[in-house]
């Protein structure tokens, strides 16, 4: 059977980097395994255990050298994942056959191991949202003061600055980066626990409840997560059999923060292609429609949208799953975590190289820009025009109603007869406006208020410590799969 012949998830096919993908490996997770059996090993040898130093020279040097063929084997006669892999390591390590895996649980793999994992991916998901928040402070310091058409209700409103609305994007950003780092600050280690978190096998094999026994129980712990490379005052003070699954849930909720945002960033590039004045990039070749051959459709903004809904949704899952656990553990969370871990952050990491890519490349239409502010900019400046023709003599009353009489006039040719906003022509003929400068009352710049001082700010105060935080994975610009 050729790999054509089976389903491929297109989270490893279309989407998801080498990257992310290597972390969530059968290679990555099988080897840490062994280095995990091999941290045991070297603690309880440490620690006066009947381990010797062959045993762990031999665990060493088979850490990588995974028979998968030999390991499917075994586990389709035990019904047994860890077992399983016990065995395969044990064919080729047969000296240390017997102390692999001496006192532990199945989590004590399990669970590690999927907090390494979950560790590595949340600092990769970190390095590309500081990738995707450099790219757009350049872009919003840019087009800090290029005035555009605000919306609140998707209806016109008062007018912003491209830069300040990419300002409002990168920020977004930056809040769930923040969120990122702190789950990646308060994420802790399982360690060495035991079948049920009670440390009870070890304690026996460390002489029975004696205050040395107890001491070295606790050693054991932190010299376990010190030999994998976790701080060991970042552990988990007590576990059942398993790290807490809402630790998943927690870790799957920041997740989705940062698929929201990506989302918001993509909804609004789609809508602004549609108003023609921005768009995502589109190559020399790219065909938009089948059928169509004019379209350019937002494809990308479009797949940030489905995969971020995507990781959104899965939220929900290990959630419940957390809820669900009977006293110290059941089983029935192995099977889902299978999914409901690794998949979020392979629909995430693709979701960012996206992000960065359109960001990298949006196109921007001055002229389109100023002509759609321009249709609604007569409306908005309407108080404006009242001021200055009240400082030269005329009556605010009389002002008001004339500019209400010639809004609502000028509003229905525009929408009843498809004609271009004449509110101004109208106002001219008017003689209490006579001596008013009406095109320099309706200088967009002059509606947009400190939307430029704050993309300075927020590039100074937000951007610059990302980009100092993350300098040497800055600049990474990834090549999109399809």
């Amino acid at each position: 059977m050729t790999s054509r012949d089976r389903y491929e998830s297109p989270l490893a096919s279309r989407n998801a980097s080498a990257a992310m993908q290597e972390i969530w490996s059968p290679q990555r997770k099988f080897s840490t395994w062994r280095r995990l059996w091999l941290a045991l090993a070297e603690a309880e040898h440490e620690l006066g255990l009947s381990v010797s130093p062959a045993q762990i020279a031999e665990l060493r040097a088979h850490l990588d050298d995974i028979d998968f063929a030999a390991a499917a084997g075994y586990e389709k006669r035990l019904r047994h994942d860890v077992m399983a892999h016990i065995h395969a390591l044990g064919d080729v390590a047969p000296a240390a056959r017997p102390i692999i895996h001496l006192g532990a649980t199945s989590q004590y793999v399990n669970c590690n191991t999927e907090l390494l994992q979950i560790r590595d991916a949340l600092t990769l998901v970190a390095g590309k949202l500081a990738n995707a928040i450099d790219v757009l402070g350049r872009f919003a310091e840019k087009h800090r003061a290029l005035p555009t058409l605000a919306f609140t209700h998707f209806q016109a409103a008062q007018p912003t600055t491209v830069g300040k609305r990419a300002a409002l994007w990168a920020h977004d950003l930056a809040l769930t980066l923040e969120e990122v780092e702190h789950r990646l600050e308060t994420l802790r280690f399982r360690g060495a626990k035991g079948t049920t978190g009670t440390q009870a096998s070890f304690l026996e094999l460390f002489g029975g409840d004696t205050p040395e026994a107890h001491a070295k129980c606790e050693r054991l712990d932190r010299l376990v997560a010190e030999k994998m490379g976790w701080d060991p005052a970042k552990l988990l003070v007590v576990t059942g059999q398993t790290y807490p699954r809402v630790v998943d849930g927690m870790v799957i909720g920041s997740l989705a923060a940062v698929a929201a945002t990506c989302f918001k960033f993509a909804g609004d590039v789609r809508l602004l292609a549609h108003r023609k004045e921005m768009e995502e990039p589109f190559e020399e070749e790219q065909v938009g429609s089948s059928a169509m051959a004019y379209k350019r459709n937002p494809m990308r903004s479009e797949r940030i949208c489905g995969l971020s809904r995507f990781v959104i949704g899965l939220a929900q899952v290990p959630y419940t799953t957390a809820a669900e656990q009977w006293f110290e553990r059941t089983l029935d969370d192995s099977s889902t975590r299978r999914l409901t871990l690794p998949e979020p952050f392979l629909a995430l990491d693709g979701v960012l190289d996206l992000v960065v890519n359109v960001a990298s490349g949006m196109v921007v239409y001055p002229k389109t820009i100023a002509a759609n502010l321009r249709a609604e900019l007569p409306f908005m400046a309407t108080e404006n025009i009242l001021m200055a023709a009240v400082q030269r003599g005329a009556d605010r009353q009389e002002v008001h109603e004339i500019i209400r009489r010639h809004s609502q006039a000028a509003a229905q040719q525009v929408k009843e007869e498809g004609k271009p906003n004449d509110l101004l022509e109208r106002l001219a003929t008017e003689p209490m406006f006579k001596g008013v400068d009406l095109q320099s009352v309706l200088d967009p710049l002059r509606f947009v208020g400190r939307a430029p001082q704050q993309v300075d700010r927020f590039i100074a105060e937000m951007v610059e410590p990302v980009r100092k935080r993350y300098a040497k994975v800055l600049g990474q610009r990834p090549e999109l799969k399809v």
